[in-house]
């Protein structure tokens, strides 16, 4: 169909346009795609054996839904999305204020407009990207913002009294007819507001002040809720709940694999940074094994979460500390190093909610343990697990480094703004480390190598075969019993 040579209700008819309501327009969009096996939810990982079909089992049934999860979850990137699933244009009485079908016009001035004209009455056409109402539920919002309201100016303007419904201002919701509504963070929205929402989902009408309206709106309602909300702050009443046609669980990444792309896809990094850094594949599985960590950790408030943002944030600032190291000591390009993640403790602290025990630990001190228990979990993926208890007779790979910790008395200091050609001079020097990865990591190129062995000292310290005492200016690795015996 032609749209920019239909511009009247005439013209509309003669072409044989159908109108469809915004749920049919999702559904049968939906069904073409899966036909065509095209990707409905472009840019979504890891939810695709649970949150996606979930989700379009509900836009086949026609509902309303509520994306439940914790914060960085992707629920209103999904509730934006389902623009894709719109027609492209749809056809509407040019100048109304609610997007008035002309085939099944709603307000007054849509009907009277066409009564007046009949086929000759204008017509416009909406794109789906205009299709996209949100409202974040702050506790400000009042019945008049998303509902309406009797507009005084309005009345005088026109001369009305005020039993006239010209002097309606519709609200946010009235305004978004045939469009995607989203309420972001649904129970922070006060109870009574809740309630004013029951008419619109169930009975399709809405009521404004004493008028007697009914405005057969035709919606597409998402709402987005975090269950920490539902005792901290406020609740979604019950009555509403029970009209929400599907709740839909969302959740973090279950695998490396998966958060690495979601923080591939979403880091914000200039394209110099990303040139002129190497980012070894075990720095980046680091980096979200760390996010794991911190999911897990008995510091920090489980019920809260930990966002996806935390290891995108966290990636940018792993390349800005390579990058500032880099440019303080003149150097074009380097690789990160196992000491740069000391730079994205600023990325955890403020995404992490403690509990008790973490405030007393305090948020840095909680964070850079994170980092060592990240190398902990990883380490028996590349080399051999090391265990609590040996036999003395019984020989274990990692000897010969603990041994050239113990005869380098004066330790090894690892400093952060070390040159790269520096850097490779000192971990050379600990001869044993390239035996261990030679036997474990044979296809290991030189420039990733450095890292791993960086990684390996920072495992036998969590493992307590090394110590490693942090300074101002850089690391310090030491064999745990070499500087008491030495004392004797």
């Amino acid at each position: 169909m032609e749209i920019k040579n239909i511009k009247t209700l005439g013209d509309l008819k003669k072409a044989g346009y159908q109108s469809k309501s915004i749920k049919d327009e999702l559904r049968d969009n939906l069904i073409e795609k899966i036909k065509n096996k095209s990707t409905v939810f472009e840019g979504i990982h890891g939810y695709e054996n649970t949150v996606i079909p979930e989700l379009e089992r509900a836009i086949l049934s026609r509902h309303n839904i509520n994306l439940l999860g914790l914060r960085g979850q992707a629920k209103t990137r999904l509730a934006r999305l389902m623009l894709n699933l719109l027609d492209e244009y749809i056809p509407l009485v040019e100048g109304s204020e609610i997007n008035d079908d002309p085939f099944q016009p709603l307000s007054r001035y849509a009907i009277e407009l066409i009564k007046d004209k009949g086929d000759n009455t204008p017509i416009s056409w909406l794109h789906r990207s205009e299709r996209f109402a949100e409202k974040l539920a702050t506790p400000d919002v009042t019945v008049a913002d998303i509902i309406g309201d009797v507009d005084p100016i309005k009345a005088a303007n026109l001369k009305l009294s005020y039993a006239d419904d010209r002097v309606l201002h519709y609200g946010m919701i009235p305004r978004a007819n045939r469009c995607i509504f989203v309420i972001n963070e649904l129970p922070d929205l006060q109870a009574r507001i809740q309630v004013a929402l029951f008419n619109i989902l169930q009975e399709g009408d809405i009521q404004i002040r004493g008028f007697k309206l009914r405005l057969n709106l035709d919606m597409q309602f998402v709402f987005t809720a975090n269950p920490e909300d539902y005792t901290n702050r406020g609740s979604i009443v019950t009555p509403l709940k029970d009209r929400i046609g599907s709740q839909i669980l969302t959740h973090y990444p279950t695998d490396i694999e998966t958060a690495k792309i979601i923080t591939a896809q979403e880091a914000k990094s200039d394209p110099r940074q990303k040139e002129s850094n190497h980012v070894p594949e075990l720095a980046k599985d680091l980096l979200e094994q760390i996010v794991f960590e911190a999911r897990e950790s008995d510091f920090i408030d489980e019920k809260s979460g930990v966002s996806a943002r935390l290891s995108i944030t966290a990636f940018e600032n792993l390349l800005s500390t390579a990058e500032l190291r880099a440019l303080k000591a003149g150097e074009e390009h380097t690789t990160i190093r196992l000491s740069d993640f000391l730079g994205i403790i600023p990325a955890i602290t403020g995404k992490v909610e403690l509990v008790y025990e973490g405030e007393q630990e305090g948020a840095a001190q909680v964070a850079y343990n994170l980092i060592g228990e990240a190398v902990k979990s990883l380490f028996p993926e590349f080399f051999p697990k090391i265990e609590k208890l040996k036999k003395e007779s019984e020989e274990s790979p990692y000897d010969d480094i603990v041994s050239w910790f113990f005869n380098n008395r004066d330790g090894f200091e690892l400093l952060d703004d070390l040159r790269d050609k520096e850097y490779k001079v000192l971990l050379d020097a600990v001869s044993p480390l390239d035996d261990l990865l030679g036997a474990h990591q044979p296809k290991l190129s030189k420039q990733e190598s450095y890292f791993v062995k960086e990684f390996v000292l920072w495992a036998l310290v969590e493992y307590k075969l090394l110590s490693k005492y942090r300074f101002t200016e850089g690391i310090q690795f030491k064999d745990p019993y070499g500087s008491f015996i030495s004392g004797l």
